[in-house]
C-alpha cells in the first residue's frame, strides 16, 4: 500500500503538470490567433477610412470600412471625441450584448479576453486618426466564444482522461507490486523454518519473479551456503579437537600413573616416559591456548592494545627471541629509517613468531629463513620467506582456514595443529592489516603481511 500509494501520488502530481502546462499553452495558441486577427484589423481600419473619405464624406467612409471588416464574429465601432457612437457594425446594432460591449471606455491596445453575459469576447481599442484629424476611439470586439468553449471542453476530456488514466496505473502498479512481493513471503517462509543441519539443503524455486527477486533469492541461497559452511567447520572443529586430545590426554595419564606406581625411583624408561607426557602436554597446552585465542576472536572478546610501534626496534626483540631457541639461520634485512605502525606489540610478535615456526617446519635445515621489513608508499610490509617445500596453488586460497592442512594424512612429522595460520589471520586483521601468501612447489613460500604507516 505504500509503495503503491507513493507511486500514486507522483503519477498524479506528473500528469497534473503535464495537463496544466498544456492548458496553458493551447490557451496561448488560441489567444494568439485571435490578437494576430484583431492587430491585422487596427493596422488596416485606418487606411480603408482614407481611401473611401477620397470618394465619399468621411462617416461614410468610415461606416464603409466598417462593413468591409465585419464578420459574424467580429463587431466595430467608433466612438467621437465625444463619447458618440459615429459608425458601428451593422450586427452590433442587434446584438444582445450591445450595451455593455460598448459601455467599456478604458480598453487597453492590446487585445483582452472578456467574460460578458456568458460570452467570451476579445475587447480592445486605439485612436483613430485619418488624414491627421483625430477621428475618436476605434473599438473591435471578437465574440470567440465557440473556441473557449472547445477549448474548456478538450481541458475537461484531457483532465478525466488523465484521472482514468492515474487509476488505471495505480491499479496495474499495485497488481504488479503485490504479485512482486509475494516471491519475498515465500522466501520468508522458507528460511523462517531452516534447521541448521539443512542450511545447504534449501534451494528457492521462483518461477513467475521479477529478475532483481530472483537474484535476491540466489544471494540468499549463497549465503545459506557459506552458513552450511561454517557450520560444518564448526562441527569439523570439534572433531578435531577431539583427535588431537584424545591421544596426549591418553599418554600424559597414562604415564603419570605409572610414575605413581613405581614410586620416585625412576628408570631410564620412565624417564623416557616423563619426557613424552611433558612433550604431549605442553602441544596439548598450546593446542587449548590457540582455540582460546580463536573462541574470543569469534565471539569479539578478543582485545588489542593499539599504539604507535617502531617496528625496526621490535624485530631486533624477535631476533633475540628466535636465536634463543631456535639454531636455524634467520635473515633479518631493515630498512635504515623507522618504520612506524599502530599495532599490538605482543600479538605482532605472536603474529611473526607463528610465521618464522612455520618456515622452519617446512624447510630443510641448510635453507636460510629471511624476514624482511619494507616501506612502499604508505605501508609497511612484512615478508617472511623460506626455501621449503611450498604449497599448491590449489592449496593457498585455503591456507588460512582453522585445521586445514595440505598434508591430509594429519602427520606428526611437522607437529603443530593446523591453527596457527589461522591466529596469524585473525590477529593480523584484528589490528587493521592484511596477510598474503605466494608460493611455489619446491621453490618455498613467502608470507606478505601489510600494515598502513602511523604519521
Amino acid at each position: 500500500m505504500r509503495l503503491t500509494l507513493g507511486i500514486a501520488v507522483v503519477s498524479i502530481l506528473g500528469l497534473t503538470g503535464v495537463v496544466s502546462w498544456i492548458s496553458w499553452r493551447m490557451q496561448q495558441i488560441l489567444i494568439i490567433t485571435h490578437k494576430n486577427n484583431t492587430q491585422y484589423i487596427v493596422g488596416r481600419f485606418p487606411h480603408d477610412v482614407e481611401i473611401y473619405s477620397d470618394m465619399v464624406t468621411l462617416e461614410e467612409g468610415m461606416q464603409k470600412a466598417i462593413d468591409n471588416l465585419t464578420n459574424t464574429y467580429t463587431l466595430l465601432w467608433v466612438k467621437t471625441p465625444q463619447g458618440k457612437i459615429s459608425a458601428q457594425s451593422v450586427s452590433l446594432k442587434m446584438s444582445p450584448q450591445k450595451n455593455i460591449l460598448v459601455s467599456f471606455k478604458d480598453l487597453s491596445s492590446q487585445p483582452n479576453l472578456q467574460l460578458v453575459n456568458g460570452r467570451y469576447w476579445l475587447l480592445c481599442s486605439t485612436k483613430l486618426k485619418v488624414k491627421g484629424v483625430n477621428l475618436g476611439q476605434f473599438y473591435i470586439a471578437q465574440d470567440i466564444t465557440n473556441d473557449q468553449t472547445m477549448f474548456l471542453s478538450l481541458i475537461g476530456s484531457l483532465s478525466f482522461a488523465s484521472l482514468i488514466a492515474i487509476i488505471c496505473m495505480t491499479v496495474a502498479i499495485a497488481w504488479y507490486i503485490w504479485r512482486s512481493l509475494q516471491p519475498l513471503a515465500r522466501i520468508s517462509h522458507l528460511t523462517a523454518n531452516i534447521s541448521p543441519e539443512k542450511l545447504g539443503e534449501v534451494q528457492i524455486e521462483l518461477k513467475n519473479a521479477p529478475s532483481e527477486v530472483k537474484e535476491l533469492a540466489q544471494t540468499l541461497e549463497t549465503t545459506l551456503l557459506r552458513l552450511a559452511d561454517n557450520y560444518e567447520h564448526q562441527r569439523q572443529l570439534v572433531s578435531n579437537v577431539s583427535h588431537e586430545l584424545r591421544t596426549p590426554l591418553t599418554l600424559v595419564s597414562g604415564y603419570l600413573q605409572s610414575i605413581l606406581r613405581r614410586g620416585t625411583n625412576l628408570t631410564d624408561m620412565q624417564r623416557d616416559a616423563l619426557e613424552i607426557a611433558a612433550s604431549e602436554a605442553n602441544r596439548t597446552i598450546q593446542l587449548l591456548q590457540d582455540l582460546l585465542d580463536l573462541a574470543r576472536a569469534d565471539s569479539g572478546r578478543m582485545h588489542f592494545h593499539l599504539e604507535p610501534l617502531i617496528l625496526n626496534e621490535l624485530f631486533d626483540e624477535v631476533k633475540g627471541m628466535v636465536s634463543q631457541y631456535n639454531d636455524r639461520l634467520i635473515e633479518f634485512v631493515l630498512p635504515s629509517d623507522k618504520v612506524i605502525i599502530k599495532v599490538d606489540s605482543n600479538r605482532l610478535k605472536q603474529v611473526l613468531l607463528n610465521l618464522i615456526d612455520n618456515g622452519v617446519k617446512y624447510s630443510s635445515e641448510q635453507s636460510p629463513i629471511m624476514v624482511k621489513l619494507v616501506q612502499i608508499q604508505e605501508k609497511a610490509i612484512l615478508e617472511i620467506c623460506d626455501h621449503g617445500i611450498g604449497i599448491p596453488l590449489s592449496d593457498q586460497v585455503r591456507i588460512f582456514e582453522r585445521f586445514y592442512r595440505v598434508d591430509e594424512a594429519r602427520s606428526r612429522t611437522t607437529g603443530g595443529t593446523g591453527l596457527g595460520l589461522s591466529i596469524v589471520k585473525t590477529l593480523v586483521e584484528g589490528m587493521g592489516g592484511s596477510i598474503g601468501v605466494t608460493s611455489q612447489l619446491g621453490k618455498g613460500s613467502t608470507f606478505t603481511v601489510s600494515f598502513p604507516l602511523c604519521r
